[in-house]
This record gives C-alpha cells, structure tokens and sequence, in this order.
C-alpha cells in the first residue's frame, strides 16, 4: 500500500519549513527559567508572567496567555493552593511531583523538565508553574478559549437521526466519538503536524476491527508531512491521498459523529483535526459516497429507493447537456418528430450553437450557485433561486439561449444536490464540461470515448491501496449487500471484507428475520 515516489516527495518535501529547535532543560533557578521563556515569547504582550511568593518564602511564576487559559480555574486549583502551602526544594521526591500530587488540585497536570514542554503546554492554552529551586515545572491543563458548542450539522441533514454535530474543539470531537462506542477497543493516537501550528491529529480506529497495515499506512502519511501550518482536514487530505491528481475524492469527509462511528464499527481509519468540524474517513470506494447516513435509519426498501434515484439523477448530472449537444448536433434523427420539430423551432432564433448556449448557462448557473453559497443565507437563498429564474427567462426572451437548454440546466443543477456527498458532486460537475465538448465534436461517440476514460481512471484508482470500486470490480459476492442496494440490518451478518478480515460478524446468530 505505499505510494510512489512522486507522492513521497510531496509528503516529505521541506521548503518554506522552519526546522524544530533543540529542547533546552530547566534549571533550578527562577529568574534564568522565567528569562528564557520571557525570550520564546518576545514581542508577544498577549503572554502573562505572574510572579509568586508563597507564606514560606517560595517564589514562582506562572505563565499563561490570556483569553486561552482559564483564570478562574487557576486561581482556585493552582494560585491558592500554592500560595498556602507550597514545598520547597529540599526532602525526598521531586519537588515539582510533591507539588504536584499534595497542593495544586487542577486535574489535568503534569511535571514539565524541558524549555519546549513548558513553551508549547503554555500555547495549547494552559499554564505553566515555574518554582525557585526546582529544575521542573507544572504544566496545568486550563483552556478556557470560547469555542462553538455542539449543534446541528449543516452540511450533512438529515430527517431522521442524531442531530449533534462534531464542533472544532478535537477533545469535543473524541468525547462524542467515545460517546457513540463504548469500549476500549476504540483507539486514539495523537500526532502533531506542522512546523509552525503544532496542530493536534488523532487517528482512531477499532482494535481487531480495522486493518492494521491500514492504520499503520494512515499513520505513517501523516508522520511524513513537512508543512509549516495545518488549519483545515482538506490540508491533511491533499497530502496522504493516493493519486492527488485525481478529480475523483479518495478520503471522505463528514462533520457527523454518527457517521464518524458507523466508519469505525465498518473497520475503517477516522482522522480528528483540531480546529474543524470536519473529520476524515477511510479507505473509502465510489459506492460509498452515494450513500447518506439516514439510509441506515430508515427501513431498507425506503433507503433502496432514495438510492435507486441517486444514481439515476447522478447519470443525469454528468450526461445530460452532453447528450442535449450531442443530439441536437449530431443525432437528430434519435429525437421523435414532433419533439425534433420544437427544438428546432426554439433553437431557429438562437445565433450561438448548442454548445456556447449550454456554456453560457452551465457557467452562469455555477456562479448562482457560488454566490448562493458566499453570500448570507437569506440572501443567498434568494439569489440563487430568483437570480437563476430572471437570467433563464431573460435570456430566453433576448434570443441569447433557448428554452429546452434553460430546462436542461435546470435538470442539471438539480440532479448534482441529489448526490450526498459534495466532494462527490463538485467532481461531477467538473467532468460534465469535458463531456460536452467531447459531445460537440464527436456526437455520442465523443461520450462514449469520455465515459471509457472515466471508467478506466475509477479502475485504477486507489484509496490507502483499497480499489476505488471495490465490490463491482474486483467483484465481492459477500459485499453486494450495501453496494448499490442495501439489505435490511439482520441481513447484513459481516462487514466489509476489503476492510476488516480478523472480526467480520457484525450481526449475531443466524441472521434470520426476526418473527
């Protein structure tokens, strides 16, 4: 499952990184501890040096930054207590574990020995005791930065379901993981990656449920990134997909702990970024991103038919303004009479051929879209619903367009929000283009040629060296009970056998319908 060499280079390349200083120890004097991390953070007014004397004369700093650590918890589990009764350095044990385990009460605590523990607890947002004579300090664990509490996806709706979303706070983002699976099967290993940001990503998996070599691969492409920043999982995306030139996505995201946990439960990789709501998945197939997670919830034969429209609104997103120009063009003897007789009538007017009126509409209802997007929501909804209606019939009346292109766009454009999954639909509507000129040059032939281009890529494409279309080809009989259709739950006995081989059985006893 390793990657070529090409792929490597983009993961461990260094340009533009700074290299990490060398950890320097603490010493047992104050004043040179509080100086070099006065010196780490020069020119950084934000950093608060608070100087401590204790009743028997112990003096100390504590260094926090404001508005990332939580004043008020410090001063009542951390300044009081030291204040009180701190120890000094003299008698049996390290000072800074006495200190430690008998006096400050914060929970999350540990003992700090380098300058670099001191300098990164302290930008995590916690705080960090520096006492004369000792040669350690106590990193405390107090983050108090407002971040948004847990509401209800956005992106990812659903009728039917849990409605909590993943929030950017990653220790939210666990917690609701461990919510959801409840046992220590459930991995989490912490990796930091970029140079500069230090981001914190945790990648879990199910112990004796998930692929080994899987999650070892997973592990080791995110070890190998050489970044100075990571703010967003489509950064951790781009640099351990397999073939980063592909339109097609190779990682699946969602901002749903539901789906998060089913991935778990069906042995794949899940990848937790600090800072978003968005967490990665994989390795993932084609079939997957077609299916949403309320086909799961509702009863199979209702999720059958929702997905039995999917793919027949996806065949009409990518293929239909290329079969229009296609036809229209080439192939008008495949049109009934009276229907051939309309769209000649509509398009008589028009001075442009088929394939500069599609462009013109196809890119203008794009831009709709995108403005929808970018613009407040109400407006949004606004532009992009009457904006498409006024510029269609405007066109229209002007003699720019004709109407059966305007009713092909529109099918269009409707048939690419069917799809669930956006990565999905965006690499879609990209390959629709490319398969209108191929249809204004060649005819059907022309498409034809595209759909075997299409076809052979998805074949060759891999996702952590699991077959993009795995299931169809190479055929899995054992798999066919949630690829395109799904089997009611008692059915579906074993998970994926690309993904787990060690534990399959997911339903007990005979898998017989319950009476």
């Amino acid at each position: 499952m390793m990657r070529d060499g090409g792929i490597k280079d983009r993961l461990t390349s260094k340009e533009g990184t700074s290299t990490k200083p060398s950890s320097a120890a603490l010493v047992d004097r104050l004043d040179r501890n509080v100086e070099a991390v006065r010196e780490a953070f020069s020119n950084c007014d934000d950093v608060v040096f608070r100087m401590l004397e204790s009743e028997n004369g112990t003096k100390a700093c504590l260094v926090y930054i404001a508005g990332l650590a939580e004043t008020k918890e410090l001063s009542e589990h951390a300044l009081r207590p030291f204040l009180d009764g701190a120890v000094s350095a003299g008698g049996n044990g390290s000072a800074a574990s006495r200190l430690n385990e008998h006096l400050l009460s914060v929970a999350a605590a540990s003992v700090a020995e380098t300058l670099d523990a001191v300098i990164a607890e302290v930008t995590e947002g916690g705080a960090a005791l520096l006492v004369d004579g000792i040669a350690e300090a106590i990193a405390l664990r107090v983050p108090g930065a407002t971040r948004r509490a847990v509401q209800e996806s956005t992106t990812e709706v659903s009728i039917r379901g849990p409605k909590e979303s993943f929030t950017e706070d990653i220790q939210v983002n666990t917690s609701l993981l461990r919510l959801k699976i409840k046992t220590t099967d459930l991995k989490m290993v912490s990796l930091r990656v970029g140079e500069r940001t230090h981001t914190n990503v945790i990648v879990a998996y199910l112990q004796g449920v998930a692929n080994p070599g899987v999650v070892a691969e997973a592990m080791q492409r995110i070890r190998s990134i050489r970044i100075d920043g990571v703010l967003e999982s489509g950064y951790i995306e781009e640099c351990i997909e397999d073939d980063p030139h592909s339109p097609f996505p190779q990682m699946q995201y969602t901002e749903r702990p539901d789906t998060a946990a089913a991935m778990l439960l069906e042995g794949r990789v899940v990848i937790l970024v600090d800072g978003t709501p968005n967490v990665l998945t994989g390795p993932i197939t084609f079939w997957q991103l077609m299916h949403s997670s309320e086909d799961y919830y509702e009863r199979y034969y209702v999720a059958n038919l929702l997905r039995m429209l999917r793919y027949a609104f996806l065949f009409l997103a990518l293929y239909l303004p290329a079969l229009y120009i296609a036809v229209t063009t080439f192939h008008q003897d495949m049109l009934p009479t009276s229907l051939m007789f309309s769209i000649a009538a509509a398009r008589e007017p028009i001075p442009f051929p088929a394939l500069i009126e599609a462009l013109i509409m196809e890119i203008s209802f794009e831009a709709l879209r995108e403005a929808g997007i970018r613009l407040p929501r109400v407006i949004g909804q606004a532009v992009s619903i009457l904006g498409a209606l006024v510029i269609g019939q405007a066109a229209v009346q002007a003699g720019i367009v004709s109407a059966p292109v305007v009713i092909v766009v529109s099918l269009t454009g409707i048939a690419s929000f069917t799809i669930p999954r956006f990565n999905l639909a965006i690499s879609i509507r990209m390959l629709r283009f490319p398969l209108m000129l191929l249809g204004s040059i060649f005819g059907v032939y022309g498409i034809v040629l595209g759909t075997v281009w299409i076809v052979l890529h998805l074949c060759k494409l891999t996702s952590f060296g699991v077959p993009y279309l795995t299931g169809v080809t190479p055929f899995r009989s054992g798999d066919q009970k949630d690829i395109l259709l799904r089997v009611p739950w008692w059915s579906m006995r074993r998970r994926p056998s690309f993904l787990s081989r060690r534990n399959r059985r997911r339903v007990g006893g005979d898998g017989a319908a319950p009476t």
